[in-house]
């Protein structure tokens, strides 16, 4: 190229670097690039690796080393100097070589700092190497390595050193802990096992061929992060589609995920939104069709006592709303595959409203729900954050709380048994609510935790550690007969061993399913409907979508003082977190003046003092337990994925 083309091409670089710098000015952001001195200004008391000789990816560098030329360049390493300037005259001449038949060969100087690179030296060469679209340049890397932290972003740096040392890729940086082990199981491969060079090429060219169909979705513009796209993607898709597709199928498929890729905030709706019953009616007056609605369970009705309920409130929403919806059931939904066929055939029968009742069902729900925009899709679980797939779920502590009081009261020798179900988010609200009601009613309570999930019968571990009232799982759905059987609910044992059924909360899920599906024809459904937003509802005894189902054995004065607890709640009078609470480690988690937030009870991971036990290790669960754990474990970031076999 000649000295006068090269200067058209310094030209249109200028100009790219002073929109930049405008467009960052503008927007109140840094519009030069980073300096890492500024960052670690006692550098020399960080640890320094010198890495070999190697390709880096361009795009990683954010910055340079020191400030001493860094107003040359705008944000994205474009020039902001004069033509007539030296800077320029140089900047012209590696334009040159770069487009010679020589190249631009020498390598850069730069450090690498939490997996992004600042230039030392070759700021230059990184610039024109950018500007022509380069993916990756030689450089030789000081690599500055943080103080031990438990900092996620700390804790994320160094699960990437473990990747890097197995890998040799800089290409995908994760600022979140876990992702490299989402990404190593979505890719088929052992988390120990070191990359081999066709691995390694294969991986890049596919990462590079996902990042230009991201790159053509604006992805790169709205600051959004590739990896993390890629995630999303691979949750759907799998490794091998990324070559499989074309580059048009692929565009198409992530832009029909692109909800989930830009999803930015939770929103927990933790009471039913709908119109006024006067406007419902009116709507239901002239309603000339039905809403068509499907329900996917596991197994039946005869072999799922979890099926059976919703089946039931299914029902009864039916009935309440006739004849305005028509609801189908669809059984047997046990693998990931078949749920996904009967979505399809829910869809095809004409389902707009589509719930899968379990939270197994979930990605095979992204799945379908994705190529299916104008249905509506839900799944039966808590804290999810995908813009496609709202949740649903009951505040099933605000039960647990009322039969905690019971409890306490009961327990004359002051030991309370816990039955734990599973440590996903949503069970220690339900634990710290239990030992909060059993601690009011009875100052000396000790709860002692054990678990379902865990070998070994619970009821008599329980048992052989005094428990004499013990909290066992929850009445699935409004039916006498289970509190009577000893098998759910809060229970105390007799001195002769018989058991006496006392309280236990219930699913109300009936309510549950007609406060949706009527938010669906009064027009309120549509409230939180945003590409950037993942719906969770999460609603409690005030919305009659769980309540508490009492013994006639229970004594007066403490059903009495139930049922006030029971209504106080309702009516918003009375939080059973907004008390003095400490934690078994000693941390004072309220003082008594605050009420937690839903999110915070949500993602509760700790346990009262009160509390006896501790949260299973993921190894130590029984494997029928172990895919619920992986799906919505209250430390899932920190459990690994379950390895993906090549399709």
């Amino acid at each position: 190229m000649s000295a006068a083309a090269s200067h058209i091409e310094y030209q249109k670089a200028l100009r790219l670097g002073l929109r930049e710098k405008k467009d960052r000015s503008d927007a109140g952001r840094n519009p030069y690039p980073a300096v890492l001195d500024e960052q670690l200004p006692n550098l020399s008391l960080h640890t320094v690796q010198e890495l070999p000789l190697q390709e880096i990816p361009i795009d990683r560098i954010v910055g340079t080393k020191s400030a001493g030329r860094v107003n040359s360049f705008s944000a994205g390493f474009y020039p902001l100097l004069e033509e007539t300037s030296e800077f320029a005259s140089k900047w012209i001449s590696l334009c040159e070589a770069h487009l010679s038949d020589t190249g631009i060969r020498d390598p850069i100087t730069c450090y690498e700092y939490l997996g992004n690179f600042y230039v030392e030296e070759g700021n230059k060469r990184v610039s024109v190497m950018k500007y022509f679209g380069a993916v990756q340049i030689p450089a030789h890397v000081r690599r500055v390595l943080p103080k031990p932290s438990d900092d996620p972003q700390i804790v994320a740096y160094d699960e990437f050193l473990s990747f890097y040392r197995l890998s040799g890729l800089y290409d995908v940086l994760y600022t979140k802990p876990g992702e490299y082990a989402k990404l190593l199981a979505y890719l088929g491969k052992d988390a120990d096992t070191v990359w081999t060079e066709d691995e390694r090429r294969t991986f890049t060219a596919r990462y590079h061929y996902f990042r230009a169909a991201f790159a053509a979705l604006d992805g790169m513009r709205q600051d959004l992060s590739c990896e993390e796209a890629l995630l999303v993607w691979l949750n759907v898709h799998s490794y091998e589609q990324l070559s499989r597709f074309t580059a048009k199928e692929l565009k198409d498929s992530l832009s029909a995920l692109w909800g989930e890729v830009v999803v930015k905030d939770v929103t927990l709706c933790t009471e039913p939104e709908s119109g006024s019953p006067s406007v419902l009616d009116k709507i239901l007056s002239y309603a000339s069709g039905q809403l068509q609605i499907a329900l996917l369970y596991q197994q039946d009705e005869a072999t799922s006592p979890w099926t059976r309920a919703h089946r039931q409130g299914a029902a009864e929403m039916e009935a309440a709303l006739a004849p305005h919806v028509r609801v189908r059931h669809y059984f047997h939904a046990d693998t990931p595959e078949m749920t996904e066929k009967l979505l399809e055939k829910a869809v095809s029968d004409g389902a707009s409203f589509l719930f899968t009742t379990t939270p197994l069902m979930l990605r095979p729900t992204l799945k379908v729900a994705v190529r299916y925009p104008k249905a509506h899709f839900l799944n039966c679980s808590v804290d999810t954050s995908l813009s496609s797939v709202r949740s649903y779920y009951c505040k099933t502590y605000e039960g647990k709380f009322i039969t905690g009081l019971i409890a306490g009261a009961m327990a004359e020798n002051d030991l309370v048994g816990y039955i734990g179900s599973y440590p996903i988010r949503g069970v220690p609200a339900s634990i710290n609510a239990f030992a909060l009601g059993a601690q009011m009613s009875n100052p000396r309570a000790k709860i002692l935790l054990e678990w379902s999930c865990l070998p070994g019968d619970p009821v008599q571990k329980l048992r052989e550690k005094g428990a004499c009232v013990i909290s066992n799982r929850d009445i699935p759905l409004q039916d006498p007969q289970y509190l009577q059987s000893g098998l759910y609910g809060t229970f105390r044992i007799d001195a002769d061993g018989q058991f006496t059924p006392l309280a236990s909360p219930v699913w109300r899920w009936g309510k549950l399913y007609e406060h949706i599906i009527r938010s669906a024809l009064d027009g309120s459904w549509s409230q939180h409907k945003g590409a950037t937003e993942a719906v969770n509802l999460w609603w409690g005894i005030s919305s009659d979508v769980i309540d508490v189902e009492m013994s006639a054995q229970i004594p007066e004065g403490i059903r009495t003082l139930a049922s006030l607890i029971r209504k106080e709640i309702r009516d918003g009078r009375a939080d059973p977190f907004r008390r003095r609470i400490t934690a078994q480690d000693g941390r004072l988690i309220n003082d008594g003046t605050r009420e937690l937030a839903p999110l915070e009870l949500l993602r509760m991971d700790w346990l009262c003092d009160n509390v006896e036990g501790s949260f299973p290790a993921f190894d130590a669960l029984s494997p029928i337990s172990q895919p619920l754990v992986r799906e919505l474990g209250i430390c899932r970031e920190q459990i690994p994925p379950e390895k993906e076999g090549h399709a």
